[in-house]
């Protein structure tokens, strides 16, 4: 019994580093051949920044607009309810926020549980978090909110833990508090 339970957790443990690295390699691929564009390159080419601000289209039903973010569907959502909420103002990704940008998270962060709540869904069970650099698909920050993760399939679990690829909205803030102005 005790050597089935060890080969158990060893296979599960390379199991877990076999994804890691594919995670790795796709991300590695995905970043193959990509220019960094300087931030206001990056803003002219933004879709997301047309999507806040209300420029070119189709832009996504938005379901919340404030003055400072909106958020709407995700166009390919990985359960039932997947929202992003991004800010107006460019920024390439969560590494580019430091101190001064913790109420901006914190209200986005805020407008995302106000949405769930009007759909129902209990925020303390969704998954509300960034993706870290290099693991962004879309080069403007964005604050996922997902649920239920009963849904999502094995790739988007282990996509959207909590992990060095997966901030958080707590963790998030946590780290904006060490960062430096």
């Amino acid at each position: 019994m005790h050597g089935e339970n060890f080969l158990f957790k060893r296979k599960k443990t390379i199991f877990a580093a076999l994804t890691g690295l594919g995670l790795l390699g796709l991300v590695a691929v995905y970043n193959c051949g990509i220019n960094s564009p300087t931030t206001s390159a990056s803003q002219q080419e933004c879709l997301f920044c047309d999507f806040a601000n209300g420029k070119q289209g189709p832009p996504p039903v938005l379901e919340v607009q404030t003055d400072e973010y909106v958020i709407f569907k995700d166009k390919s959502p990985a359960a039932t309810y997947h929202y992003l909420a991004i800010p107006k103002q460019h920024f390439d990704s969560f590494n580019a926020l430091n101190k001064s940008h913790i109420g901006l998270v914190l209200r986005m962060e805020s407008g995302m549980v106000e949405l769930l709540k009007s759909k129902n869904v209990d925020p303390s069970k969704a998954i509300i978090g960034f993706h870290i650099p290099p693991f962004i698909s879309v080069k403007h920050l964005h604050l996922h909110g997902i649920y239920p993760p009963s849904e999502m399939s094995i790739w988007n679990r282990i996509n959207f833990m909590s992990s060095f690829w997966f901030k958080t909205a707590r963790d998030a803030n946590e780290a904006l508090e060490l960062r430096e102005l």
